[in-house]
């Protein structure tokens, strides 16, 4: 399990040195903070349903993690593209650690970037219902972290090529996003957008972090947990599939 700690130690030190990143990952998330939590605040509010700062915070810490954990994937394109990887698939370390030790150092990335875009929703003027439920809020930033980083493995494992990763972008990444729910609330909504924000794992993510944090959720903290575990574990089965599969 040396080999887990060794490849995990590896994305903290990499998110470390790499400032600049860490700001360009908060700028997109900071930006819907700002412009559509003030800008659609007073509509929001009109309507009965208090205010859009509060409901909107947690669906950018979401869309944060979502991210970074996504561009886990591109990292490791990046590896085979440059050479990396294959010095890392030839040491005698079965790739299933290596795969373990990737995601869980990209899924620490990624919660320490959604910590970040919660502090600066707090400078924003967002306020937790309760600091005891904190702690709550961290588990299922760390449960949407493993899940969407071992997505990102089974992605960057499956494409060859940074062209491929643009088409996941655009007909995966921000539909996962858009269909969650951390724009709009999971009331009253169509037949088909219902059915389809059920489908979408974030979804489960980003209620149980409105749940934690303003005591809104739609399915309930446990329902939550449970589906995010779930496919938390389904992913990790099939990203390390993915990743052995990985010719050199």
């Amino acid at each position: 399990m040396s080999a887990v700690w060794i490849l995990w130690l590896r994305e903290l030190k990499r998110y470390t040195r790499s400032r600049a990143q860490m700001a360009a990952s908060l700028g997109q998330p900071t930006l819907y903070l700002l412009a559509l939590g003030f800008g659609l605040g007073p509509t929001f509010q009109q309507a009965g349903n208090g205010s859009y700062l509060q409901f909107l915070a947690p669906g950018v810490v979401g869309m944060t993690i979502l991210f970074v954990s996504i561009f886990s994937g591109v990292g490791l394109l990046f590896d085979r593209q440059f050479g990396f990887l294959k010095e890392t698939l030839v040491a005698p370390v079965p790739r299933i650690q290596i795969m373990i030790g990737r995601t869980l150092g990209g899924a620490t990335v990624a919660t320490l970037q959604g910590t970040l875009m919660l502090m600066v929703c707090t400078i924003a003027g967002f306020r937790p219902h309760h600091v005891t439920s904190i702690p709550i809020a961290f588990a299922f930033m760390l449960l949407i972290a493993i899940v969407f980083c071992a997505l990102g493995t089974a992605i960057g494992s499956l494409l060859e090529d940074m062209q491929g990763f643009q088409l996941v972008m655009n007909f995966l990444v921000m539909p996962i996003f858009f269909m969650s729910g951390a724009l709009f609330p999971l009331n009253d909504l169509p037949v088909a957008l219902a059915f389809v924000t059920r489908l979408n794992p974030l979804a489960y993510g980003i209620d149980g972090l409105r749940g934690a944090l303003i005591d809104a959720s739609h399915f309930g903290i446990a329902t939550n947990f449970v589906v995010l575990g779930a496919v938390a574990i389904a992913f990790l089965v099939f990203g390390a599939r993915s990743f052995s599969r990985i010719q050199l």
